[in-house]
């Protein structure tokens, strides 16, 4: 006979082990950040989990249930400014499942991921919300086994803001370079990364999206297929510095090198070869080996000349900051530039090893200027190099200046004269000092 405290004993077990069965997880908590250009959402689970999300109007809602989890006792989401989140509501849902509701203030483009634990954060969900444009439709869902990329606009009439990846150096483990007093670069450059995309989405028709967005590590590959995912037309990637003489000082802008872009062709035509969207769109599948080489070959170039341009514009922004410690455009073969058909560029904006840079780096304000020159660059470089298909390329347009004609204005924006003259009802060939024309 079984003695009623251990049978107790046997029941509490079962009992525990029942509703482990049942309720696999727990959510322990929510975060949330909120961005110019989106609000991140931030779950704390006690394990790896399965959840679903979907999307409703009238009104919209955002909802996401946690497959066998636990109900908690309380879930608040905290207090942030912008977000387009109303009020979150959770209550069971078949028993065992957890469905949480955010009540929304607008439609939303959402992404999710799930994070493993690092450092003293242990497993999350996280939940990107940005503003969305989409055709109609009542419900939208998603996987949890597969992070949602943007989606394309279904109508192809409809344009787009062009998008430019910024992507923080190091993270996680990989603390970077560290100053003199003990500052971290992955802390700096992250801090640099957000005061610049900040900076862009100020600005209509271009959007930053960060490509590190926490204390985490991105694989170096990752980096550049997060870019092409975000659909990006330029990549940035924000380093700081260090060097042994610390009285090494200024800014340095690098773009790949030509050996890097050699060697990394061979890469992308064994792990892409099916990839239909490697190289602009042309679909690699079913091309012999000198088309496919010929064809990459083709995208690297332009990619590397385009990224060369943007290089040289921001270096002459970062000038009119400070001083420079390259003068000219740096050459290497860093991994993350290496994306085939994304111009891309490393900028280390300062020497974390010198006393006086690590001071300013430290500086919100000084970030903010940094920034601003940062932009002026980009700026310049998408005045002349406007994407097709783009909202400032539908709607470009050019102030006449001393010294410009027509022909000097048409090989600018790389257009025909006549297109320029039936864009705007212009007779002859002269052009009136201080006239706007529309560059179609």
């Amino acid at each position: 006979m079984v003695a009623p405290k251990v049978m107790r004993g046997i029941v509490v077990l079962v009992l525990w082990f029942l509703c482990n069965a049942v309720f696999g997880a727990e959510i322990k908590g929510v975060r949330i950040w909120a961005g110019t250009d989106r609000s991140t959402v931030v779950f704390d689970v006690s394990k790896p989990l399965e959840y679903r999300l979907s999307e409703f109007k009238n009104p919209y809602r955002l909802v996401i249930d946690f497959v066998a989890t636990e109900l908690p006792k309380s879930l608040k989401l905290p207090s942030a400014a912008e977000t387009p989140i109303r009020n979150l509501r959770f209550a069971r849902r078949n028993s065992n499942d957890l469905r949480v509701v955010f009540d929304l203030e607008h439609r939303v483009q959402f992404d999710d991921s799930q994070l493993p634990p690092h450092k003293h954060y242990g497993h999350r969900v996280v939940l990107n919300l940005t503003p969305k444009i989409r055709g109609a439709g009542e419900v939208v869902e998603s996987s949890s086994t597969i992070p949602q990329a943007p989606k394309g606009l279904a109508n192809s009439t409809v344009v787009r803001d062009i998008i430019v990846a910024v992507d923080a150096g190091h993270g996680g483990a990989d603390v970077g370079a560290i100053g003199p007093t003990g500052v971290y670069e992955k802390n700096i450059v992250l801090a640099i990364a957000r005061a610049l995309v900040d900076e862009i989405n100020r600005h209509d028709g271009i959007r930053g999206v960060l490509v590190r967005d926490g204390d985490y590590y991105v694989d170096l590959r990752k980096r550049m297929i997060k870019a092409r995912d975000a659909k990006a037309d330029l990549f940035l990637s924000i380093h700081a510095d260090a060097f042994h003489d610390r009285r090494v000082r200024g800014s340095s802008v690098y773009v790949l090198s030509q050996k890097g872009v050699s060697n990394e062709a061979a890469h992308w035509l064994a792990e892409n070869e099916n990839a239909s969207d490697l190289i602009g769109g042309i679909s690699l599948d079913g091309k012999d080996e000198v088309l496919k080489s010929v064809l990459l070959d083709l995208s690297q170039t332009a990619s590397l000349d385009a990224s060369i341009a943007a290089a040289n514009a921001i270096l002459d922004g970062l000038k009119k900051l400070g001083k420079v410690h390259k003068q000219e455009v740096q050459h290497a073969g860093f991994m993350v530039l290496k994306s085939p058909d994304i111009p891309s560029l490393l900028i280390e904006t300062a020497f974390i090893s010198n006393p006086d840079e690590e001071r300013r780096l430290s500086k919100e304000s000084y970030r903010r200027k940094l920034a601003i020159s940062i932009f002026s660059g980009i700026r310049t470089y998408f005045e002349n190099n406007l994407p097709p298909g783009t909202r400032l390329a539908a709607h470009r347009s050019h102030l006449v200046s001393r010294g410009d004609s027509l022909s000097v204005i048409a090989h600018r924006y790389d257009v025909s004269m006549e297109s320029i003259k039936l864009a705007n009802n212009l007779v002859g060939d002269g052009v009136r000092l201080g006239e706007v024309l529309k560059i179609p």
